[in-house]
């Protein structure tokens, strides 16, 4: 039985999104109808409706969700009506190399997964009967999402659901960033470019991991002053302390910093990024650019530097290892997540609340229905 559901759909690529009723299709095999709680609003959505993010619209943007489970379908046993649960944006098919060595966020599968469920087919339409595409395979910026299983951890139930959502990307990537992709070390030094959902999140990544040194550039002394708030020990705005690169490199008394994070997408700052670690660091670029944009350093300097320059995909996530982890550091104080939920928002403001991430307003916007 089809379940009617508002939510929040990019119609056209550079045009604000739009809050309309829809109808989701009860689950078929392997899948389940999530009723969300609460659904972040990510820069990642955003950008699906700009294009940097090619997807096809209709799409229904979300895929930082939280909720319950209102129906299961055909072979699912490890979940029940009741549980509730975080969405995971990267489908896992859990049987290819990349899966079986624990590397799942590379899952060969993944793709099939990017706007519709992994089968290809999709439980959404609009009331004229249209299909809508579903942003991330997931779509949960909406009250109810039908999904593949392996889209969805179970949490405990205790975890409010406007705080767990955010482990659905923002936290997950960001920590993830610091902790399993780079494995910052105690007493090291970092530098983190963009200061936003994620970047904060690389922050008290590296805080939790016992990084010395952290510090935040950003342009937006709002987005400086949350840094500050999740373990940056330092900040740097370029409008008014200049060059980055050279301020790093005097905080960090000339080497460089150990480990630099790019969180905005945007490849003269992962070159930047690149000149503010010192030798033998490591540059994780975490933010997602545009086709075709490119990042350029010297590569004279490869060998005798013996920089290492890698991305960070979802965190380099095992979600149902890490969900639970990062939700234990929260209950026991290790984690912001409060301090994370700046704004909250109903569905029907949904427009609003992407205006204020554009404008860089919240550390997160979170949509509670």
């Amino acid at each position: 039985m089809a379940q009617r559901s508002k939510a929040v759909i990019c119609r056209e690529v550079n045009k604000p999104p739009v809050v309309e009723e829809i109808e989701v299709d009860s689950p078929k095999a392997g899948e389940v109808m999530i009723k969300l709680d609460a659904c972040g609003v990510c820069h990642s959505d955003l950008s699906a409706t700009n294009g940097t993010i090619p997807l096809p619209p209709p799409l229904i943007l979300g895929h930082e969700g939280a909720g319950k489970v209102v129906e299961v379908g055909e072979g699912v046993t490890d979940l029940a009506v009741g549980d509730s649960v975080v969405s995971c944006f990267v489908y896992s098919c859990g049987e290819c190399r990349y899966c079986k060595t624990g590397r799942l966020v590379l899952c060969n599968d993944a793709s099939k997964a990017y706007f519709t469920l992994p089968t290809g087919d999709l439980r959404t339409k609009d009331l004229s009967g249209n299909p809508l595409h579903i942003f991330s395979g997931v779509g949960v910026m909406a009250e109810y999402a039908t999904v593949n299983r392996k889209n969805v951890v179970k949490i405990e139930p205790d975890i409010p659901a406007d705080r767990a959502a955010l482990v659905g990307c923002a936290v997950m990537t960001g920590v993830g960033a610091a902790i399993n992709t780079a494995k910052v070390e105690p007493g090291s030094s970092a530098v983190i470019f963009g200061a936003g959902g994620v970047g904060l999140n690389v922050i008290q990544g590296c805080a939790i991991a016992g990084a010395q040194t952290i510090i935040a550039v950003d342009m937006v002394d709002k987005k400086l002053e949350f840094a500050q708030q999740f373990g940056a020990t330092h900040v740097v705005n370029p409008n008014s302390d200049g060059d980055p690169v050279a301020k790093v490199r005097e905080i960090t008394g000339g080497a460089g910093a150990d480990y630099g994070f790019e969180c905005i997408g945007l490849g003269s700052v992962a070159a930047q990024a690149y000149s503010a670690v010192g030798k033998g660091g490591t540059i994780v670029v975490v933010g997602v650019a545009k086709m075709g944009d490119m990042t350029s350093v010297p590569t004279t300097l490869l060998p005798m530097e013996e920089k290492i320059i890698t991305g960070s995909w979802f965190g380099s996530a095992r979600p149902s290892v890490d969900y639970p982890r990062l939700l234990g550091l929260y209950k026991a104080n290790r984690l912001k997540l409060d301090e994370l939920v700046t704004q909250t928002y109903s569905i029907d403001d949904a427009p609003r609340a992407f205006e204020d991430l554009e404008k860089g307003v919240n550390a997160r916007g979170v949509i509670v229905f």
